[in-house]
């Protein structure tokens, strides 16, 4: 079940990722970014942290989504990935976050009591077909946690893909993704950090 906090007596597994394979699909390769409602940090502790990042993981294991970068925050979440071997397009990415928002959204409510609250807002895709934008796009969201003000170093925030791709990765490939200036990027990611993680 995707939906159950670890604890220390029964720990669940987070369905890691492989090693990354950092070159753009023929099938699609895609940035995505979804918000919760009026930007409110519903998951704003390690347990809620730790059911969303294991939640977004598990569906896209489930649906067929490989993985590049990811990061979790308590308002929103972005990730790349490519879509699965057997679409041509991100045919399956709107059934895919709505189960992952409405078994996140119901858990949340149930855990506050506050029942049909609506909790996540949106979310949007970008196709990526430029090799040099999918791996700045990738560096963006390895960093993210740094540029939310989160952490000093991004391998330090448990709930993205740095940690997990700088030890999969050829060091040659975390040099030229790291190396990849972000600042220009068109990213919507208005979101302000909570630290109380």
């Amino acid at each position: 079940m995707i939906l159950t906090p670890s604890t220390s007596q029964g720990q669940k597994k987070v369905p890691w990722p492989h090693a990354p394979l950092h070159q753009l699909s023929g099938r699609g390769t895609y940035f995505v970014t979804a918000g919760t409602y009026l930007k409110d940090h519903f998951f704003r502790t390690a347990d809620r942290l730790q059911v969303l990042h294991r939640g977004l993981l598990t569906v896209t294991r489930d649906y067929g989504w490989q993985l590049e970068a990811w990061a979790v925050f308590s308002n929103h979440y972005h990730f790349v990935a490519h879509s699965p071997e057997d679409e041509d397009s991100a045919e399956s990415l709107s059934a895919m976050l709505g189960l992952l928002h409405e078994k996140t959204a119901k858990w949340i409510n149930r855990l506050d009591g506050c029942r049909g609250r609506q909790v996540w807002h949106n979310f949007w895709e970008t196709k990526l077909t430029y090799q040099k934008s999918y791996l700045a796009r990738l560096n963006y969201v390895h960093q993210n946690p740094v540029k939310h003000g989160l952490v000093v170093l991004a391998n330090q925030y448990p709930w993205c893909s740095a940690r997990w791709f700088e030890r999969t990765a050829r060091p040659a490939q975390i040099k030229t993704i790291y190396s990849l200036k972000t600042d220009r990027l068109k990213v919507y990611d208005e979101y302000e950090g909570f630290d109380e993680w």
